[in-house]
């Protein structure tokens, strides 16, 4: 059984006058023993709950629902497995000290990568969740595979797993949809490596649905860990010559392109992205895939919807590497709406090294370099830069802190063209 947390109002199961401190029993007779049970369960349509009502009473709740629609029950979350990885690229290797707890917890859980997409190297499964996976269907899983030779991909993670290629061979021959990805650290997992991993993982498809090809992401805070470096110019035009010409022969045998690289390769490049369609289903966005393609698709559909708003300046910020398109951006919008946007790119002293992205900019930083700056009537700061639920900067920094560093007012928008249109349209 599992306990019941809390139900939010207005859901079926508000409806259904479940409470918390009620219990789940079993839904359509499997019995229910963690979130994970439950997910699996509900989703199907039609569904029988049996409930242990927290005053010794039992129902039991027959009725039909939309696949995708939630019940709206908070359930007990389980603590993730930990990672007894020593990648040579792990990210939180490389963080500084004096960050919140929950940054440094290195997690590797397949429960976690069915829930939300997080990727796994699997690299400490056992066989009765090997068998869990393939029994209740838990799929797409998200996969780190990094290299397909054994001996390398060893010295990558710093262990040593189940044979990742016969491993990802018996989930996809069970049913199991995989979404892999590598991580390309220089002179170490890329060249033949590269190649071998590709051809490997192609071969397991369509039951590997997609791979995505990603630039090591480094800090400043590296001393004592092995010496890595990003990719030059040249070797990110070469990598991505080399990815188009395999692109192109995955959609004459399979119809799809298959494997796709990271946005950062082409910036580091300098050349042009594909068009958007040429990124299928997005099925690797939230890897940093196909994302400025989409925020110019997303951009031209604002500026032909906006309007005049008014006479007012606001202020946002981003990191490096999306600036000139955010820039393009802006800049457009300002005049169609009338509001003077002020665009702040803000530079990651806090990390350092290479990193550029916006989700990753801490809240001193934005702080250091916008204090005694023009900031208009509002800073409005993009939700990817802050902890889901929490607003909070990596730092620990929250809006309110900079609403008084700053003197301003703060105000949290959706990190998307339409959730800069939104917010300039709710300002008064």
């Amino acid at each position: 059984m599992v306990d019941i947390l809390s139900v939010d109002p207005g859901s079926i199961a508000d409806e259904l006058e479940l409470e918390a401190g009620d219990r789940i029993l079993s839904i359509n007779g499997q019995g229910i023993n963690d979130l994970l049970d439950f997910e699996v369960a509900c989703r199907l349509e039609d569904l029988s709950i049996e409930v242990l009502k927290k005053d010794g009473e039992r129902w039991q709740l027959d009725f039909e629902k939309d696949a995708e629609e939630p019940l709206g029950l908070q359930l007990p979350h389980p603590d993730p497995a930990q990672c007894g990885n020593a990648c040579i690229f792990c990210f939180v290797h490389q963080l500084p000290k004096g960050m919140r707890k929950t940054l440094y917890v290195k997690d590797e859980d397949y429960r976690f990568s069915y829930l939300y997409g997080a990727y796994v190297t699997l690299t400490n499964i056992s066989e009765e969740e090997i068998q869990r996976i393939i029994d209740q269907r838990l799929s797409p899983l998200y996969v780190s595979v990094h290299a397909t030779d054994e001996d390398l991909r060893q010295r990558l993670l710093g262990r040593s797993g189940p044979p990742i290629l016969d491993l990802l061979l018996r989930l996809t021959a069970a049913g199991i949809e995989i979404h892999t990805q590598i991580v390309v650290c220089p002179g170490i997992n890329d060249g033949k490596s590269l190649i071998r991993t590709i051809e490997d993982l192609y071969s397991l498809a369509p039951g590997v649905r997609s791979l995505a090809v990603v630039p090591v992401g480094l800090t400043r805070f590296r001393q004592h860990l092995p010496a890595l470096r990003p990719p030059t110019e040249a070797e990110a035009r070469d990598l991505l010559e080399l990815l188009h010409g395999y692109q192109h022969r995955f959609v004459e045998q399979g119809g799809s392109r298959f494997v796709f690289a990271a946005d950062e390769f082409y910036l580091k490049a300098g050349m042009e992205f594909p068009v958007l369609d040429a990124y299928e289903d997005l099925c690797q966005l939230e890897n940093g895939v196909g994302m400025i393609p989409l925020f110019r698709e997303e951009a031209e559909q604002v500026l032909d919807e906006a309007e005049p708003l008014g006479k007012m300046t606001v202020s946002t910020v981003t990191g490096q590497s999306s600036a000139p398109d955010l820039q393009a951006f802006v800049t457009a919008l300002g005049e169609k709406t009338g509001i003077r946007i002020l665009l702040h790119v803000i530079q990651n002293d806090f990390f350092g090294g290479f990193v550029s992205v916006t989700g990753l900019i801490a809240g001193k930083d934005i702080v250091n370099q916008l204090r005694g700056r023009q900031l208009g009537d509002v800073l409005m700061i993009p939700d990817v830069m802050l902890k889901e639920g929490a607003d909070l900067f990596l730092d620990d920094l929250s809006l309110s802190d900079l609403e008084r560093e700053l003197n301003v007012r703060v105000v949290k928008i959706d990190s998307s063209p339409w959730g800069l249109l939104e917010g300039l349209e709710t300002l008064p």
